[in-house]
C-alpha cells in the first residue's frame, strides 16, 4: 500500500515554468522589473512558503457507464472513465498537495496596499509551486509504480473538463475514510467544491498492471505534462511544441500585387520574438478570394482563483483587403470548445451572464485599420485570467499585434515595399 507525505518537499520552481504561467513565451528573457518582481517573488516564498504532499493508494476501483467507483465513492468524469477503462486501472492514488496559505495571504496583503504587480507575481508564483509539486508527487508515484511492475496514469482532478468541481468535497471524504491518514497541512473545502488554501489541489492517478496499454496510448503516459527533470522513469518527452495550425507562409501561394499599407517599421509593444513564436504556433489565418482575410488566434493562460487553473480563450477576427488598409470588420472572444477554466475565474463565479457579456462586447479597435494597434495606448496588464477589463484590453493588443507582425513578415517574404 502506498503512502508518502512530505512535510518540506522541494519547493524550487523552475523558471520556465513560472514564466508559462505568466503569460510569458519560452525564448522571453525576464529583465528589469519583472526580473526583479519575480526574483524577489521567490526569494520570499523560499524563506515564508509552508508547502506540503500527501498521497495514499485507494483499492477497489469499479468502472459504470460513463462513471469512475473508487471505494465506493461514485465520480461522474467521462475522461478520467476512459483513461481508466482504456488502462485498465484496478487502483488509484489520491494526491493532495498544497503551496500553504503563505502566498495567498502575502498576494492579499499586496492587493490592500495597492500593489497589482506584487500581487500578480505572488498569485502566480502560488499556482507554479502547486504545479511543481504536483510534478514531483508524480515523480514518487511513478518510481514506485515501476518498482511494483505498475504504471500510473495522468493525474485528473476535479475542475478539469468534463469534471464538476464540486466533486473534490467527495475526493476529500475517501481521505477521512483511511484509518489513520491524517494531512500533514490545513486543507478545507467550501461547498462549492473550492479549496482553502486556494493554492491546493486534489487529483487522482490510475494505476494499472497493463503496461501494453499505456505503450500503446500515449494519453495514458504522463510524461508529457510532466516537467520533473532528469527522471528515470521519463517515457515521453515534456511539452512538445504543438504543431501549428497553418502555417503562415502557406497563406497565400499566389503573389498578388495589392499593397496593404502595413507599416513595416512597425515599433511593436510586445517583444519580437514572442511575436515570431505566437505567430507560428497560436496564428491561423486564410486569405478569402476578395482578399480579406480570417485571422484565429488561440489564447492560453490560467484562473486567478482555484489555484490557477488553465483556461483557452479563441479570437476571431475578419480583416478587410489590403487596399482598405486590412480594417477589423468583424472580432469575436470566446472560450474555446472543451474550455473549462474560464468558468473557475473570480468573476464568472461571481455573474458568469454579466461576466462572458462582457467579454463578449468587448470589440477594441472595430472598424478601424489594424495598423491603429500601433498607437493604441493601453495598460500592460499579463495577467493570465480575464476578470480585469485592462487585462482583457491587453489581451486583445497582443492579438493584433501578432497578426500584424504576421501580416509584414508575409509581405516582406512576397517582396512587397
Amino acid at each position: 500500500m502506498f503512502e508518502l507525505i512530505e512535510t518540506a518537499p522541494d519547493r524550487e520552481v523552475q523558471e520556465s515554468e513560472y514564466k508559462r504561467l505568466l503569460g510569458f513565451p519560452g525564448d522571453y528573457v525576464m529583465e528589469g522589473r519583472c526580473r526583479e518582481l519575480a526574483d524577489k517573488t521567490r526569494e520570499w516564498y523560499a524563506q515564508k512558503g509552508r508547502p506540503w504532499i500527501y498521497a495514499r493508494q485507494l483499492e477497489g476501483v469499479e468502472l459504470d457507464g460513463e462513471r469512475v467507483h473508487v471505494n465506493g465513492t461514485q465520480f461522474s468524469s467521462r475522461q478520467l472513465h476512459d483513461n481508466f477503462n482504456a488502462a485498465r486501472a484496478h487502483s488509484a492514488i489520491l494526491a493532495v498537495v498544497s503551496a500553504g496559505r503563505e502566498c495567498e495571504e502575502r498576494a492579499g496583503e499586496f492587493w490592500q496596499e495597492g500593489k497589482p504587480d506584487e500581487y500578480f507575481f505572488m498569485e502566480i508564483y502560488g499556482s507554479a509551486v502547486v504545479e511543481h509539486l504536483v510534478t514531483v508527487a508524480s515523480g514518487r508515484i511513478c518510481g514506485w509504480a515501476d518498482q511494483q511492475a505498475m504504471a500510473a496514469l495522468p493525474h485528473y482532478s476535479p475542475g478539469y473538463s468534463g469534471w464538476d468541481v464540486s466533486d473534490q468535497i467527495k475526493l476529500s471524504k475517501l481521505i477521512q475514510q483511511a484509518e489513520g491518514s491524517e494531512l500533514p497541512g490545513e486543507l478545507s473545502i467550501m461547498d462549492t467544491g473550492m479549496l482553502r488554501p486556494k493554492k491546493s489541489l486534489l487529483g487522482l492517478f490510475g494505476l494499472t498492471r497493463h503496461l501494453d496499454k499505456v505503450r500503446a496510448d500515449a494519453r495514458l503516459v504522463p510524461c508529457k505534462s510532466c516537467s520533473l527533470s532528469k527522471c528515470q522513469y521519463r517515457r515521453a518527452p515534456y511539452l512538445q511544441a504543438r504543431r501549428q495550425i497553418e502555417e503562415v507562409r502557406g497563406l497565400e501561394s499566389r503573389r498578388a500585387a495589392t499593397v496593404s499599407g502595413l507599416r513595416h517599421d512597425a515599433n511593436y509593444s510586445t517583444n519580437l520574438k514572442a511575436l515570431r513564436k505566437w505567430s507560428q504556433e497560436r496564428l491561423e489565418l486564410k486569405e478569402r478570394n476578395d482578399g480579406s482575410i480570417e485571422a484565429r488566434f488561440r489564447y492560453e493562460g490560467t484562473t486567478c482563483s482555484n489555484m490557477g487553473r488553465p483556461l483557452e480563450f479563441v479570437y476571431e477576427i475578419l480583416l478587410g483587403s489590403g487596399r482598405e488598409g486590412h480594417k477589423i470588420v468583424e472580432a469575436a472572444c470566446r472560450p474555446a470548445p472543451g474550455d473549462a477554466g474560464h468558468a473557475l475565474q473570480c468573476e464568472y463565479l461571481k455573474n458568469s451572464e454579466l461576466f462572458m457579456n462582457r467579454i463578449d462586447s468587448e470589440k477594441p479597435l472595430l472598424g478601424r485599420p489594424l495598423n491603429d494597434v500601433l498607437a493604441w495606448q493601453r495598460a500592460f496588464s499579463p495577467s493570465g485570467c480575464y476578470c480585469d477589463a485592462g487585462g482583457r484590453a491587453h489581451k486583445w493588443g497582443l492579438v493584433f499585434e501578432v497578426i500584424h507582425y504576421a501580416l509584414v513578415r508575409r509581405e516582406r517574404e512576397l517582396g512587397r515595399p
